[in-house]
């Protein structure tokens, strides 16, 4: 069995030569003890995040990560005003229609919204230093996946822990999560969701298609890397002549 030393620096020099993380520029830390490593630092971005996370998993003695990676927000925004546009972006969502929302704030939970009808679910929304924290239930893994998305979508969003209970609880396959990133791309209303094509493999999601500009390219990929359980996204979208 290595030591939590040798673990660290084979993680460390797997992150030095992974696409998209910056360790120069964005220092990623490294704590291991009985096979469980923590990595702490901030990260560029949600796919470094991904990245970083999934390349230490991989690493021969870690059991298991503890994940305090937090992104740098695309905007600097207070937790009140991340809570808000949470709320918000729940609130207006039509498949949320019919769920209790509320939110935590200074250890006290105040009620938004009743729940009524159906689908039933309930959905608690607290932010501490930037990290969203979603608790409560809902009644599939998509709306679970959409609900973290939204919060991801927060500019001044750092990370999403999304502790949301599917009951009954539902068996996570494929097909679901293409389910999820197409549902979420379709949310997007910066994107075309006509235009791209999603299959999904071992957690690997590969998007195929055209779109107008490198822009929208990006965006889509990033769609993709904000959904719950998605590993690691291939982005072969072309570019329209």
């Amino acid at each position: 069995m290595p030591s939590p030393e040798a673990i660290c620096q084979q993680i460390r020099a797997a992150l030095e030569h992974a696409p998209r993380i910056n360790l120069h520029c964005y220092p990623i830390h490294l704590h291991g003890e009985d096979g469980i490593v923590t990595v702490d630092g901030d990260a560029e971005h949600i796919v470094a995040k991904k990245l970083a996370l999934e390349r230490a998993a991989a690493i021969p003695g870690v059991d298991g990560l503890v994940d305090r990676l937090r992104v740098i927000p695309t905007r600097p925004m207070g937790d009140g005003a991340i809570r808000d546009h949470v709320r918000d972006a729940l609130l207006q969502e039509p498949a949320f229609a019919t769920f209790a929302i509320t939110i935590r704030a200074q250890g006290q939970v105040a009620p938004v919204r009743p729940g009524s009808g159906t689908p039933c679910g309930s959905i608690e929304v607290a932010v501490a230093d930037g990290v969203v924290t979603l608790n409560g239930q809902v009644p599939s893994l998509s709306h679970k996946r959409l609900a973290g998305v939204l919060a991801w979508w927060v500019p001044g969003s750092r990370d999403v822990i999304n502790g949301l209970a599917v009951e009954p609880p539902q068996e996570d396959t494929t097909d679901e999560i293409t389910d999820a990133v197409r549902l979420v791309l379709d949310k997007d209303p910066f994107v075309r969701a006509d235009q791209i094509h999603v299959r999904t493999r071992d957690r690997v999601v590969t998007l195929e298609g055209l779109v107008p500009n490198t822009t929208i390219r990006e965006m889509a990929a990033y769609d993709a890397w904000y959904v719950f359980g998605v590993d690691r996204v291939a982005n072969e979208l072309q570019v329209e002549a």
